[in-house]
């Protein structure tokens, strides 16, 4: 089953490669996340594939989707199986989109993209910081993602950031970006374009979202952002940044509602809209 609903023609000639990874080892309270990417790829079949905001059509500059990912159970050695199906991506010269699954998918997708991309930063929406050292016994937990990132050399932004524990904020001070939920009348896109590097990874919890538009995830937080705020944000990043890859994480579908899916399916045609859109208009 492919995203859009269409295999592509020319696999080689693809400029974005999605990745579904249906992992979720590590998730804590509700389960689920593994259903996510097919669920995803299932609700992009009734998208059109019209933009209208761009006024192109991503699925011309080619969106090839692999089989399933299905890594170790280990999340140590999860990450360095993300990472190598990802190296392939990038050897490629395609823009990997990975759909999970949890967040925990991220550390080695951002690893060999550093590896490619020295000065690289990354662009967290997330309602959690994942700031923990370790948790539930492991250091590649859900929970740790992006304390993983920073020690790895890494600049971080957090948008949409609502949740953290004492310890993890005291121990990011001065190696991070947070733009707190609670504060989101006081900063803008330009402040977090201001926070990055010119090669970015963005990487997308659902959970960023407000419950309002976003109840299918383990553990939704109120206080979000909405639909219209956060392509405010993720435009202006894909159009003056070097957006090298990125992924979505964390839906936990629902059976009695589809509409969070259809949500999440619309957000990763949004950022291969907006990948590409130079390149679409130019090729008219």
């Amino acid at each position: 089953m492919a995203f859009l609903g269409s295999e592509c023609e020319n696999p080689s000639k693809a400029k974005a490669a999605v990745l579904p990874i249906p992992y979720e080892e590590t998730a804590s309270y509700a389960k689920g996340t593994a259903e996510g990417p097919a669920a995803i790829i299932a609700a992009s079949r009734e998208l059109e594939y019209y933009d209208d905001e761009t006024g192109t059509t991503p699925w011309d500059a080619g969106i090839n989707t692999l089989p399933e990912l299905k890594p170790p159970k280990n999340p140590a050695k999860m990450a360095q199986t993300v990472q190598a199906a990802v190296d392939k991506i990038l050897s490629a010269q395609q823009f990997p989109v990975m759909l999970g699954g949890e967040h925990s998918i991220t550390i080695g997708a951002v690893r060999v993209a550093k590896k490619r991309f020295p000065n690289l930063s990354v662009l967290q929406f997330d309602a959690h910081a994942d700031l923990r050292d370790e948790y539930d016994g492991s250091n590649y937990s859900h929970a740790c993602t992006l304390r993983r990132v920073i020690e790895d050399g890494i600049t971080v932004a957090q948008v949409g950031i609502r949740s953290t524990d004492r310890e993890s904020l005291e121990w990011a001070q001065g190696k991070t970006k947070i733009f707190w939920a609670r504060n989101k009348s006081n900063w803008s896109a330009a402040d977090v374009l201001a926070a990055l590097t010119h090669d970015v990874y963005v990487t997308f919890d659902v959970d960023a979202f407000d419950p309002s538009i976003m109840p299918a995830t383990g553990t939704p937080e109120p206080g979000g952002l909405l639909w219209d705020e956060t392509l405010a944000i993720l435009k202006p990043v894909f159009s003056q940044k070097n957006v090298v890859g990125c992924d979505v994480t964390e839906l936990l579908p629902l059976k009695e509602m589809h509409a969070p899916t259809f949500t999440a399916a619309k957000l990763v045609h949004k950022m291969i809209a907006y990948k590409f859109e130079r390149a679409l208009r130019n090729s008219k």
